[in-house]
């Protein structure tokens, strides 16, 4: 006796998803770091991952849905939005900081400070753009009662809730991270 059916599909996805995820993980940090020439900047650029998958996991129990293949497809497209966003605010904070450079105001911690807050700052109004955009695209998937959303659903959820958690983490934990990692060169 052998189970056979959605079962069956779902073993031989799941072994397929052990060898996807891991070689897309690996491609968007090769592909981080082409762009950024930094180990480190990619690696907080990757940060966003398991936050992101926070909130993606948080909205799937809110909303009672199972993690199917459609659920990880939706979470492999947010692995991409995540770091596109996460290397722009990244980009800002390096901006602020050889702007404050080149002008000689990062003579103490207090001046690194407003260096990074003044690229943060700049960074709410695209980043929050960029979030509207895609809740703006997402929700009425969400909404829809269409043949075929049920997929879709599956798709739009782990974006949705992994973009709140993400927003929070660049915004207010990518700062931080920056800050300690520049404060060495201040003292």
């Amino acid at each position: 006796m052998q189970w056979s059916g959605q079962y069956e599909n779902m073993l031989r996805v799941r072994e397929l998803l052990q060898v996807i995820v891991p070689i897309t993980l690996v491609l968007i940090f090769v592909l981080l770091y082409m762009n950024t020439r930094s180990a480190f900047k990619s690696m907080v650029v990757m940060l966003a991952v398991p936050f992101s998958a926070i909130g993606a996991i948080w909205l799937f129990y809110f909303i009672d849905y199972n993690v199917s293949i459609a659920a990880w497809v939706g979470m492999i497209a947010l692995l991409g939005l995540d770091a596109e966003t996460g290397v722009f605010m990244l980009l800002f904070l390096d901006l602020s900081y050889e702007s404050a450079k080149k002008s000689g105001k990062l003579n103490n911690i207090g001046e690194l400070d407003e260096a990074i807050v003044h690229g943060a700052v700049k960074r709410v109004r695209p980043k929050m753009m960029t979030v509207a955009a895609a809740f703006m695209g997402l929700l009425p998937i969400m909404w829809s009662t269409a043949t075929g959303t049920d997929v879709m659903k599956r798709i739009a959820a782990p974006m949705i809730g992994g973009l709140v958690t993400s927003f929070m983490l660049e915004l207010i934990v990518y700062p931080a991270i920056y800050k300690l990692w520049k404060r060495k060169t201040i003292i």
